[in-house]
């Protein structure tokens, strides 16, 4: 072998995703690519005096983390506007509202709430937007309400969609956002994603290609186009698709939403909620729903549509039935369905069959507490079907490819933290593990948040695993991940990580 690495990682957990278990060897990059990744001592002829060695122990070397389904735009709100998180009353907001001059005024991280009609008294012709801390609600006057089309009871990112074209089309303040979203996503192991654009993703496109062509991007963006505010747009897509060729920024397809939560009543279920008289009280149109997918499909582009209930599953398996399939019977297009809250075993072996790619949140545990969820679930749709609540190892069982994603701003990227809910079936306050025969076996879980987000945005050829000839994006973890107790994986932390053979970062750096 005549080329030399410019730098070889060695360790005794690689985790190369390309087969199920860990290896004591070595890891050597050339430029932008793995050039080997092997068993045992480096071969010295891959070796020169300016190869940097770092040698990590039981550290474990996996390829990067990929997360399929991201909303930066819902969480570059958090810091839209002036910072009111320090503003102890209402006098001291008004200090800071009467000294700005941009139109319209919006705010984060205010501590209270702020009634529409004080807000008028002070504002009346000024739309004023200013969201309380986590951006789960926001206060608003009647300017804003009229400007916007959502109120402070409707405060959430489709309803505030109005709201983007001034978020994402200033250069100014998204530019640095997106800069330190990539750190962030760096920090936590990440080196691809799945973004969510609402519509036509705002003029956001254009920054994305401006980052792209000055070699600014440090992750992997791959973009959908969600419908909110507009009809789904296949001009749009094409133009999209033609426009992004390179190697970080694609257009992947598009999302929309079909059912909501169980514990809402939300979901679409294939039979009544135990305490009320339906299946679902919202209304959805399937009609549209499945036009739209078939008509992507014929076009050639990928649908992602989110599902939580067992009929909602159902109903999106039959829309991507009617799709176009190879001569095996899997669907020609990758089609995805995301979150499988709940779901009917019989439908998971249809994905299986069709090639229909899960995109699973393994973090979702952390948001609920043991007693509470289970009282949910049990009042809701019973014992006997709960034991399908987040059915993860019959999707494996049943040949389905699954990938991770976290619905951020949702859940924030913590592979190890995955690891504890969707392998230990811990809810976040501890106790005995919920359905534990739904749960992966840690390889499982780190081949979905590696090559089965690969697959999932059609890299798997480039990307997902420790394969010479793959582009370089890896990540280090603080130990063996594999061997660590999983009551205790959450203290594992990212310690690298490496995007396209350069690292992007270091802990304590």
């Amino acid at each position: 072998m005549n080329q030399k690495s410019d730098l070889v990682l060695i360790s005794d957990s690689i985790f190369t995703a390309a087969s199920s278990t860990y290896q004591s060897g070595y890891v050597a990059i050339s430029g932008d690519k793995i050039l080997a990744a092997g068993k045992g001592k480096v071969p010295a002829d891959l070796l020169d005096v300016d190869t940097e060695v770092i040698n990590l122990g039981e550290k474990t070397i996996s390829p990067g983390f990929i997360d399929v389904h991201c909303f930066f735009s819902g969480y570059v709100i958090r810091y839209l506007g002036v910072d009111l998180s320090g503003c102890k009353d209402e006098i001291e907001v008004f200090d800071i509202l009467n000294k700005i001059k941009e139109r319209p005024i919006f705010g984060h991280g205010m501590q209270f709430h702020i009634s529409t009609s004080m807000l008028d008294v002070r504002y009346p012709d000024t739309p004023i937007v200013l969201f309380l801390e986590g951006c789960e609600t926001c206060a608003m006057n009647t300017a804003a309400i009229h400007r916007f089309g959502f109120s402070p009871d409707r405060c959430y990112p489709e309803a505030y969609v109005k709201i983007f074209p001034y978020v994402l089309g200033n250069k100014k303040f998204i530019i640095p956002q997106f800069i330190e979203y990539m750190k962030m996503m760096n920090s936590r192991g990440v080196t691809s994603v799945k973004e969510m654009g609402f519509d036509d993703f705002y003029s956001f496109t254009d920054t994305l290609a401006e980052l792209e062509k000055e070699k600014k991007l440090t992750m992997r963006v791959n973009f959908m186009s969600q419908p909110v505010d507009k009809d789904i747009d296949f001009t749009y897509g094409e133009a999209m698709r033609n426009k992004f060729k390179g190697e970080f920024v694609t257009f992947s397809g598009y999302n929309q939403m079909t059912d909501g939560s169980v514990s809402e009543y939300n979901a679409e279920l294939k039979k009544p909620y135990n305490d009320r008289n339906f299946c679902c009280q919202m209304k959805i149109d399937w009609d549209k729903l499945g036009k739209d997918t078939r008509e992507a499909d014929k076009r050639g582009f990928r649908f992602s549509l989110h599902a939580q209930g067992d009929g909602a599953v159902s109903k999106t398996v039959d829309i991507f039935e009617t799709c176009k399939k190879d001569e095996n019977g899997k669907l020609v297009n990758r089609h995805a369905i995301t979150d499988l809250e709940f779901t009917d075993p019989a439908d998971l072996e249809r994905m299986g069959k069709l090639g229909i790619i899960a995109e699973i949140y393994p973090q979702i545990q952390s948001l609920a507490e043991r007693k509470n969820k289970i009282e949910m679930i049990n009042e809701k749709i019973g014992e006997q079907r709960g034991q399908y609540y987040w059915n993860r190892r019959k999707m494996a069982d049943s040949n389905v490819t699954i990938s991770c994603g976290t619905d951020l701003p949702l859940l924030i990227d913590d592979i190890p933290e995955s690891v504890y809910h969707a392998v230990g079936g811990y809810f976040a306050d501890g106790g005995e593990p919920f359905n534990r025969q739904n749960t992966l076996s840690i390889y499982e879980l780190m081949r979905a948040w590696t090559i089965g987000g690969a697959y999932n945005l059609s890299k798997e050829d480039q990307l997902g695993s420790l394969e010479p000839g793959k582009k370089a994006d890896i990540t280090v973890l603080s130990t063996n991940i594999f061997r660590i107790p999983v009551n205790e994986v959450k203290n594992v932390k990212v310690e690298m990580t490496i995007v396209n053979g350069k690292i992007v970062y270091r802990e304590g750096e």
